[in-house]
């Protein structure tokens, strides 16, 4: 985690070994073996939110994956206006900052329940978390899993009743860096503890090393952790800092889990740089669409150190590049979340999977990557997004996943052909029958003839006198472009009026975008998303060409 005011901050030995982890990459102690069982089953006695095959369903069976914030309540009680500030930017859960009276004032039950409400009326699934065991076995003012379960149990006249509602996640980054490997029996323990005394929650489990898991202890220990739960309801959470700094850290571990059925989902993340590295966000959210995971960005408002802040001062209006980020960019919050049905906005009793997608069509083929699109499916309630599958030797592994019927799929080898098809998905969790497949070669290397770079442009939504609108530049070259001016101009008169991803200056119709602190680098055969929101008239015309650095960029 990045602490939070009134909250003490990690030690200089913490920071440092953290640091020492993102250089020398992630140390893995053990490996999750894709032929292990599948994660138990809770079966017939499920209650309310609960995991099946490796999966968190709701109690009707809908796969529900969390897009949503961690809120530091336990340090801001008054802010409790922030719950609904996150509901009206779209997320469908919120992780609230509680204390067990270890370290900090104890949330009586009254409070949490009316936390709990809070979370109900602004149709919030509500992660409940104890911040006082952060760092123990390092930080000597840290409290115990042991403690955190009593805290957990004298609150169960509280909870009880709210299994659809509510998932318990018993202690934030529960271990330091000391000794990680004495985390699994408290862990254990605390787990058949509350069992015992009747709990029927989905568990949530945070990692050791400050929640990041750099010795991989968790990951290494994570099966016979999860078979000590009895009702099999019990989720991983990882958290991801500076120690997450390369794409192949990010997709290893996550895809760890996946393969054995283990079900997990990033706790907690940033992705401003600091001293102690530059956390790949890009690579973290991507990677939670693709996989159907969910992930929860650290933090509201309120940090020690505000460039972790998603919103200056408790204020919506006023989202710091990091909020942009997290609520308007890529695979954000506003593009990818969907609300529980057991709030009623989804289709509990929808069973009718969507037609079958048209068969995708392959264009901006690369050494490394390739677009597809494909005619949308239709469904009786409404399509929610597809999933893009490579198809070999009998098997399939899922590639990408998008909202549209456009995506691109990357990290591919030059020179190969490779067969792609199509799922549709509906809010309900139903899924069509397979597309018909596309054979594609990639490109022999280098990039794309006569230019380092292509653009697409699509408007998402449009509204009397206003649209917002996305540009997707891709750098196709083969070293990295950094810094970049991106130049293109609008036909009809639009005006920029905000945009995440980039900073923008315009002249009349000429429009100029710098980078943000986050988008400076656009990686060889990386891609960098602006999205913004715009004024317009009755026309609006996209513009026919984008120049990066002064190059034309082809178009897509």
């Amino acid at each position: 985690m990045r602490t939070a005011r009134r909250d003490t901050p990690k030690s200089l030995l913490t920071r440092l070994l953290t640091g020492l982890a993102a250089l020398i990459g992630l140390v893995v102690v053990g490996a999750l073996c894709p032929a292990v069982a599948l994660a138990q089953s809770p079966g017939a006695q499920a209650t309310g939110l609960h995991i099946s095959d490796g999966r968190l369903l709701e109690g009707n069976g809908n796969d529900f994956v969390m897009r949503g914030v961690n809120h530091a309540h336990t340090w801001y009680p008054g802010e409790t206006q922030s719950l609904a500030d996150l509901k009206a930017l779209g997320a469908n859960t919120v992780r609230v900052v509680l204390s067990d009276g270890h370290r900090w004032s104890e949330n009586s039950p009254e409070d949490v329940a009316a936390v709990v409400d809070q979370c109900k009326a602004n149709r919030l699934i509500c992660v409940l978390e104890v911040h006082d065991t952060t760092g123990y076995g390092e930080d000597a003012a840290a409290g115990t899993l042991d403690h955190a379960a009593d805290y957990w149990i004298g609150l169960k006249g509280v909870l009880a009743g709210e299994e659809d509602y509510v998932v318990v996640n018993i202690g934030n980054e529960p271990w330091g860096n000391t000794d990680p490997a004495g985390w699994t029996e408290p862990t254990i323990a605390a787990i058949e503890k509350l069992r015992a005394a009747g709990f029927q929650h989905t568990i949530m489990i945070d990692a050791p090393n400050w929640g990041q898991d750099w010795q991989g202890v968790m990951r290494a220990n994570a099966q016979s952790v999860h078979d000590a739960d009895p009702t099999g309801n019990l989720i991983f959470s990882i958290h991801m800092y500076s120690v997450y700094d390369t794409a192949q850290e990010i997709t290893d571990y996550l895809q760890a889990f996946v393969d054995a059925g283990l079900p997990i989902l990033i706790g907690e993340f940033g992705g401003p740089a600091d001293q102690w590295g530059d956390p790949d966000e890009d690579t973290m959210m991507a990677t939670a669409e693709r996989l159907r995971l969910g992930y929860l960005a650290w933090s509201w408002s309120g940090n020690t150190d505000p460039v972790l802040d998603l919103a200056l001062d408790f204020d919506p209006s006023r989202l710091s590049s990091w909020g942009e980020r997290i609520f308007h960019g890529a695979d954000g919050i506003a593009r990818t979340s969907k609300e529980a049905t057991v709030f009623g906005g989804g289709a509990p009793d929808d069973t009718q999977a969507p037609t079958v997608p048209g068969t995708p069509a392959a264009s901006a083929v690369i050494d490394d990557s390739v677009t597809l699109g494909w005619t949308a499916a239709t469904d009786n309630v409404g399509v929610t997004g597809y999933d893009v599958v490579r198809v070999g030797d009998g098997a399939e592994t899922e590639v990408a996943a998008s909202t549209t019927n456009t995506a691109t799929v990357t990290g591919l080898t030059a020179d190969t052909t490779y067969t792609f098809a199509v799922y549709a998905r509906d809010a309900a969790g139903n899924r069509s029958a397979r597309s018909a497949t596309v054979d594609v070669t990639t490109g022999e290397g280098g990039s794309t003839p006569g230019t380092a770079c292509s653009v697409g442009y699509r408007v998402v939504g449009e509204w009397p006198g206003g649209f917002q609108g996305e540009i997707a530049v891709r750098n196709t070259g083969t070293a990295p472009i950094s810094p970049w001016t991106l130049t293109f101009a609008f036909a009809d008169g639009q005006t920029i009026a905000n945009m995440w991803g980039g900073t923008p200056a315009q002249n009349a119709g000429a429009v100029s975008v710098a980078p943000a602190s986050y988008t400076t680098t656009i990686p060889a055969g990386g891609t960098v998303t602006l999205g913004f929101t715009g004024e317009k008239g009755s026309t609006n015309t996209a513009p026919t060409g984008f120049s990066l650095n002064g190059t034309a960029c082809a178009t897509t």
